[in-house]
């Protein structure tokens, strides 16, 4: 198995949907330096990559490999399951394109829509 370097996942702090996300991923991940998580608008992320604008951080996360290669949304999830205990057999689903295409096309709808999703459980957390 290869060695998993420390990625940087940049994401939507603004969108309750996103942090809860990243509390998950936080959660289950491999170890504790697994990932770094930054917020989308955060001085942090325009002083650390200044190359990314906030549009393209904002419409899905982006995460960041130790080489700087940048994987957007769909892209990503490959590298961010592969990283989480319990969940590392989803990588293999990945493998395939049938299963692959459904798991990303999956992401893109829950991305598209996760203000309207954040919205509409917000109120189901809270009680």
């Amino acid at each position: 198995m290869r060695k998993l370097e420390t990625v940087v996942l940049i994401y939507d702090d603004k969108c309750s949907l996103c942090r809860g996300c990243m509390k998950w991923i936080e959660l289950h991940a491999i170890r504790s330096n697994a990932f770094e998580f930054i917020p989308c608008r955060s001085e942090e992320r325009r002083r650390r990559f200044p190359e990314m604008s906030e549009e393209t951080c904002l419409e899905s996360f982006q995460l960041v490999l130790f080489h700087k290669q940048i994987l957007a949304g769909d892209k990503a999830l490959p590298e961010i399951v592969i990283r989480l205990k319990g969940f590392r057999w989803l990588y293999v689903l990945f493998q395939f394109p049938v299963s692959r295409n459904c798991l990303c096309t999956a992401y893109r709808w829950v991305s598209n829509n996760r203000y309207i999703i954040s919205q509409t459980i917000k109120p189901l957390i809270q009680e």
